[in-house]
């Protein structure tokens, strides 16, 4: 049927509170009304599920409640003020289920895993993605940057990205940056023979983003980063459907405010597929309980499902694995996570003991000795995959 179907997590867990979710969230409101007509009732949500031992419902809601390739119409419904009603104590938006026809109003990546994979040259030996951001966050001037991501190009990595807090400050002017930054990696491609990528974050008003993406593809950029949550769906949806032909890497800055409380709030399962039906190419999902950031492996193989399946028209995202990664992260990661994914490694590259050129290679060895099957001892006899594992058990 044409429905869209939410999962909750809901205290009180009862048939009556669900009923006031159902309602808060499609036709109804907290009293009796005198306006309603019987031909309304047919489009309001109703409650198909209560778990009470798992304090799970379920609210399907009938498509014509929703407008087409409008994600904000979406969340103002099955994520709007039901977070604030009186009658729950606790409520959390833990999936969506979308039928075919809602998914067809959206474009999704336009690039996608596929995508991504051929802009590298890696769509046929299915390696992981090596990928860093320049460290510090921000403090480096251009020319700065440049050379940092110079080094980790020429020593291995694929893909160099801003950090979601560098956009445009006097010191790294965003024009500047982007032709020095592309620069350096035309340079290390002519060097290495191998293609790799930078993404700049143009993270900004939804028009200034505009001005920002053409500028990076008037100079020969692939590739941009959005910070997806602060920007909103709209911000996405719009730089998406400009066809600029360039990949979207998005970054998932302030989702933990909404994402980390387990009984209440927005689940990143969520986020994950409405980020590729709005058009991220690649995402940020986590480091599959392996680096810094506090999650679930579990949890994360299901952000990895929700951006590969299939699902309609919309292309296969490219998952990113971020945060706290080192080259003695990468087997465990990998195992986890399988090749089809990017490891993005900043201070694991950046603060190796032998700096970044070390730090790249460190992680490269580490990669080719996974996808090749070497033992942990061969892998050993680099000095910068040895080193690094000495500098950061």
């Amino acid at each position: 049927m044409d429905e869209i179907t939410a999962t909750f997590y809901c205290e009180p867990c009862d048939r009556e509170t669900a009923k006031k979710v159902a309602a808060e969230s499609s036709t109804g409101t907290w009293t009796e009304l005198k306006t309603m007509k019987k031909r309304i009732e047919k489009i309001s949500a109703r409650v198909t599920k209560v778990d009470k031992n798992n304090n799970i419902i379920k609210i399907t809601y009938p498509i014509d409640l929703f407008e087409a390739g409008n994600i904000p119409q979406l969340l103002s419904s099955v994520a709007g003020n039901i977070f604030g009603m009186k009658a729950v104590k606790n409520l959390r938006l833990l999936d969506l289920e979308f039928p075919e026809k809602y998914i067809k109003s959206f474009e999704g990546p336009a690039f996608g895993l596929e995508g991504v994979r051929k802009l590298i040259g890696t769509d046929r030996r299915r390696r992981p993605h090596l990928g860093t951001i320049v460290k510090p966050k921000v403090g480096l001037n251009p020319k700065e940057s440049a050379k940092v991501a110079y080094d980790a190009w020429f020593n291995g990595v694929d893909f160099v990205k801003d950090d979601e807090n560098l956009t445009n400050q006097k010191f790294c002017p965003f024009k500047e940056r982007v032709i020095r930054m592309l620069d350096a990696r035309d340079r290390a491609f002519q060097e290495t023979a191998e293609r790799n990528l930078y993404s700049p974050n143009i993270t900004a008003p939804a028009e200034e983003m505009l001005k920002r993406a053409q500028f990076v593809k008037d100079h020969g950029g692939k590739v941009i980063m959005i910070d997806i949550v602060t920007v909103g769906f709209s911000g996405l949806q719009f730089i998406r459907e400009q066809n600029l032909k360039l990949a979207i890497h998005g970054h998932r800055a302030m989702h933990a405010a909404f994402t980390r409380n387990k009984k209440h709030g927005i689940s990143m399962l969520v986020l994950a597929k409405l980020a590729r039906l709005a058009g991220a190419d690649q995402l940020h999902i986590g480091t599959f309980d392996v680096g810094k950031m506090k999650g679930d492996y579990r949890d994360d193989l299901s952000y990895q499902k929700a951006l590969t399946e299939e699902m309609g028209n919309i292309k296969p995202a490219f998952p990113v694995a971020s945060g706290g990664l080192c080259a003695t992260s990468v087997k465990k990661l990998l195992d986890r996570a399988g090749t089809d994914i990017v490891i993005q490694a900043g201070g694991g590259i950046h603060g190796h003991p032998g700096g970044t050129t070390a730090g790249a290679l460190s992680m490269r060895q580490a990669v080719e000795g996974y996808v090749n099957g070497l033992a942990l001892r061969d892998i050993m006899t680099y000095p910068e995959f040895k080193q690094a594992v000495e500098y950061f058990k």
